[in-house]
C-alpha cells in the first residue's frame, strides 16, 4: 500500500506556494475589486476580458503542461513559476494600459498554469498516499485559503496606511499609490516563497523516481481518456469553478447593494477568505473518515441553497446578518467542492503516475470558466446595474451548481463506498 512519502513541511510549502502564485492575478482583484476598476479605468466587462485572456492561455497550458508534470520533479518548476509571476507584478504596479494589462494576464496564464498547476496537484496526491486524499487536498485548499486571507489582511492594512483617514475623501492618486505599495509588497513575498520552495521542498530520490515517466506517449493520454472518472471530473470541476469565480463579486456586492465604502468592501472580501481554510480542513478530515464522493455531492447542494438566497433578492442593505450568513453558506459549499474535486481522483481509479496527464486533460474543460465566467459576470452586472445584476449572477451560480450536483451524484454512484 502506498504511504505518505513526504514530510509535513512539504505540504506546508505546497500550501504557501499554491496560493502565493495566484495573489497577483486573482486575490488582489477579489479583495480590491472596486479599487482595481477605478485605478485601471476599467468596467466589469473589461476586467472580465482580462480574465478571459488568462483563461485562453491557461487552457493551452493545462493541455501541454499537464504531461510535463509526469516527466519532471515539481520543486524547480514551482519555484520558477513563482519568480516569473512576481516579475509580472512589477508591470502590474505601473498601472499599464488596458492592452498591456490583457497581455500581462496572458503572461500570468502561462506562469501559473503551464509551469505550476499539475506539479502542485501531483505533489499533493503523493503526500496524501492511499488513505489521506481528503486530508491532503482539504489541507491544501484550506491552507491556501488561510494564506490568501493573510495576504488579504496584509493588503488591506497596507492600503489603509496609505489612504486618507476618511476613505470617502480618498483621491484617485492616493488610491493608486496605496494599491501600488500593496502590489510591490505581495510581489516581494512571492519571490521569497520561491526561494523557500527551491531550497526546502525536496523529495526522497527513490520516491521521486516512482512518480516520474521517462516518456509521455499518446497511449498514456488514451488510457486517461478511457476512464469515466476523468469525464465526470471535467463537468464537476467546471461547475464548481464557476462558483469559485463568482465569489469574486462579494466585495462588489458589498459596495453596490450593501452600500459599503472601499475599505469595508475589501474587508468583506477578506472575511470570505477566512472561511476557506476552516471549510477545507474540516471537510478534508470528514471526507477521509466517511466518503469523499458523498461530501462532494453535499457541497453542491449547499451551494445551490446559498445562491438562491442571493438570487431571490431578499438580501439588502438592511439585512446585514442575513448578508454575512448567506456568504458563509455559499462559501462553505464552493470551498468544500473545491477542496474535494481532486481528492476523489484516487477513488476514481486514476493511476498516480499519470496524475499530471489526467489533471491536464480534466483541466482543459474544467477550468474553461477562466475564459467565459469573467465576461459573463461582467455583462450581467453591466446590463442590470445594482442589485438586479447581482441577482442574475447568483441565478447563474444556482444553475451550474445544479448541473455539478448531478455529475457529482453519478460519480458517487460509480465510485462511492459500497
Amino acid at each position: 500500500m502506498r504511504q505518505n512519502k513526504a514530510p509535513w513541511y512539504f505540504l506546508l510549502l505546497l500550501i504557501l506556494a499554491g496560493e502565493s502564485v495566484f495573489i497577483l492575478p486573482f486575490v488582489l482583484s477579489r479583495v480590491f475589486r472596486p479599487t482595481v476598476l477605478e485605478a485601471y479605468s476599467l468596467d466589469n466587462v473589461e476586467l472580465g476580458i482580462c480574465f478571459t485572456v488568462y483563461g485562453i492561455v491557461a487552457l493551452l497550458s493545462y493541455l501541454f503542461g499537464g504531461p510535463l508534470a509526469d516527466k519532471y520533479p515539481p520543486r524547480k518548476s514551482i519555484a520558477v513559476a513563482l519568480w516569473m509571476t512576481a516579475l509580472g507584478g512589477l508591470v502590474y504596479s505601473t498601472f499599464p494600459s488596458y492592452t498591456i494589462l490583457k497581455i500581462l494576464y496572458g503572461y500570468w496564464g502561462f506562469t501559473t498554469i503551464f509551469i505550476f498547476w499539475a506539479p502542485m496537484i501531483k505533489a499533493t496526491r503523493v503526500w496524501g498516499g492511499t488513505t489521506s486524499q481528503g486530508k491532503a487536498f482539504g489541507f491544501l485548499d484550506g491552507g491556501r485559503g488561510l494564506v490568501g486571507a493573510l495576504f488579504g489582511v496584509l493588503s488591506v492594512l497596507i492600503f489603509s496606511l496609505f489612504t486618507n483617514a476618511e476613505v470617502s475623501e480618498t483621491t484617485l492618486y492616493e488610491s493608486k499609490e496605496a494599491f501600488k505599495n500593496v502590489i510591490l509588497v505581495c510581489s516581494g513575498i512571492v519571490v521569497l516563497v520561491g526561494f523557500l520552495v527551491w531550497f526546502f521542498m525536496k523529495m526522497d530520490p527513490k520516491a521521486e523516481e516512482e512518480i516520474i515517466l521517462d516518456k509521455i506517449t499518446i497511449s498514456e493520454i488514451k488510457e486517461v481518456l478511457r476512464l469515466p472518472s476523468v469525464w465526470l471530473l471535467m463537468i464537476i470541476i467546471l461547475c464548481a469553478y464557476v462558483g469559485y469565480k463568482i465569489t469574486d463579486v462579494f466585495s462588489l456586492y458589498a459596495r453596490d447593494v450593501m452600500l459599503y465604502d472601499q475599505v469595508q468592501s475589501a474587508q468583506v472580501g477578506t472575511f470570505l477568505l477566512f472561511v476557506r481554510p476552516v471549510v477545507g480542513v474540516l471537510i478534508g478530515i470528514l471526507a477521509d473518515r466517511t466518503d469523499t464522493t458523498y461530501w462532494l455531492v453535499v457541497s453542491f447542494v449547499v451551494t445551490i441553497f446559498g445562491s438562491l438566497l442571493f438570487a431571490t433578492g431578499i438580501i439588502s442593505n438592511s439585512t446585514t446578518v442575513l448578508f454575512f450568513t448567506s456568504i458563509l453558506i455559499v462559501a462553505t459549499g464552493v470551498y468544500a467542492a473545491r477542496s474535494l474535486y481532486f481528492a476523489v481522483m484516487e477513488r476514481g481509479q486514476i493511476p498516480l503516475v499519470l496524475t499530471g496527464t489526467a489533471v491536464g486533460v480534466i483541466s482543459l474543460i474544467g477550468y474553461t470558466p477562466d475564459i467565459f465566467a469573467g465576461p459573463a459576470i461582467g455583462v450581467l452586472l453591466e446590463n442590470s446595474p445594482g442589485a438586479v445584476g447581482h441577482q442574475h449572477v447568483f441565478w447563474l451560480l444556482a444553475l451550474f451548481s445544479f448541473i455539478g450536483g448531478i455529475a457529482a451524484w453519478y460519480y458517487f454512484r460509480l465510485y462511492g463506498k459500497k
